[in-house]
């Protein structure tokens, strides 16, 4: 942990030296030596403590010192002037921002220093968003606090209530399907925003791979037997996807063509996407009251016969789908039956054959 703390202070000066920020930032330099954080929060401390931007908005300025003291950055002993660059002196100057946003937008500019690893520009829908004007797309300060972030930064369970912030529609599906409603109560085997959709580098259905390579995502948790084991869910659903028609077409897509798109259906495109739910539910896309419409989604002139031919994600066998699976195994047993038996009647003929033919040529 000392190490990592040295390296990152290092990159740090580093940085500051190789873009020349001139007299400010040497005073900053200066001044950090002298300052601990202690004197910041001689005011910082205080409640209530803001200040008005030319918005109009207040500014939060107070810091709980508790809970900075639990922080990641308390726990590598940063100090205020690290990332405030800006303070040279005591008492200073109000942010010279115009308003909450901006602030939020260029502090977190600052934590690129330490973190560079986690700037994906080209990876993450956020980045490109604001790449393109969006100056409302999530930056660094809108999921971690950068006074009270603690290693993880937080609960697996609590991942959705940050995105909720900027995504409350979708936040309210999710808490409505099979996987949010039990994360909601507390189980922390089902997937979250982050799992599905990553961290830093966050991808989003406007890319055409993430709709094309999705099946794997729900089969991290769907193939995993020791996973599925625990809530009596079978594991061969990825399996069997992948053996039919649609699975296939994917497949081939994901080896030959993967940046092209693809109207082939993945998981989501029949079971939903944040407002999935379990196939017993009434309400389920995939229920068997719904499949038909489901199914015309992608096939408008299926009638009530057509999803009656689909396997439901069930591997043939006596309990499910006989049929099928005393038809399978008949051909398993004839073919090859009927093929060696072929196979063995042309070897006798040939042998035959040569046998009779050296006879009448000894003659």
């Amino acid at each position: 942990m000392v190490n990592r703390t040295v390296r990152n202070l290092l990159i740090f000066a580093a940085v500051l030296l190789a873009l020349g920020v001139g007299s400010t930032c040497r005073a900053s330099a200066q001044v950090a030596v002298e300052w601990d954080n202690a004197t910041c929060l001689e005011c910082h401390s205080e409640p209530g403590f803001s200040t008005e931007l030319p918005s109009g908005e207040d500014l939060d300025l107070t810091i709980d010192e508790d809970q900075w003291n639990r922080s990641i950055h308390a726990e590598w002993n940063m100090k205020c002037v690290f990332c405030h660059t800006e303070i040279t002196a005591i008492p200073h100057d109000s942010p010279s921002f115009d308003n909450s946003r901006e602030y939020a937008i260029r502090k977190s500019e600052a934590c690129i220093v330490c973190h560079r690893e986690q700037e994906v520009i080209e990876d993450s829908v956020h980045a490109q968003a604001r790449e393109d004007g969006n100056d409302q797309a999530a930056v660094c300060s809108d999921c971690h606090d950068p006074h009270y972030t603690t290693d993880p930064p937080i609960s697996h369970t609590a991942i959705p209530e940050t995105c909720r912030s900027c995504h409350a529609e979708i936040y309210d599906q999710y808490t409505e399907s099979v996987h949010g409603s039990a994360l909601t109560e507390g189980n922390p085997d089902v997937p979250t925003c982050t799992d599905c959709h990553g961290v830093h580098e966050i991808a989003g259905p406007s890319r055409g791979t993430f709709h094309l390579f999705s099946p794997e995502i729900c089969a991290s948790c769907h193939a995993d037997e020791e996973l599925m084991g625990k809530y009596g869910i079978k594991t061969d659903v990825f399996s069997t996807y992948v053996a039919d028609f649609h699975g296939r077409t994917i497949t081939l897509f994901q080896e030959i063509t993967p940046d092209q798109a693809t109207n082939a259906p993945v998981c989501i495109s029949c079971h939903g996407v944040h407002d999935i739910q379990s196939a017993d539910e009434a309400g389920s896309t995939v229920a068997k009251e719904n499949l038909l419409t489901t199914c015309q989604n992608c096939h408008p002139n299926a009638d009530a016969a057509f999803p009656e031919a689909w396997m439901s994600h069930y591997s043939a066998s006596p309990a499910e789908w006989p049929i099928v699976y005393y038809v399978r195994l008949f051909y398993r047993i004839v073919i090859p039956v009927v093929i060696g038996g072929m196979l063995i009647y042309i070897t006798i003929d040939v042998t035959g054959r040569r046998r009779r033919r050296k006879a009448v040529q000894s003659v």
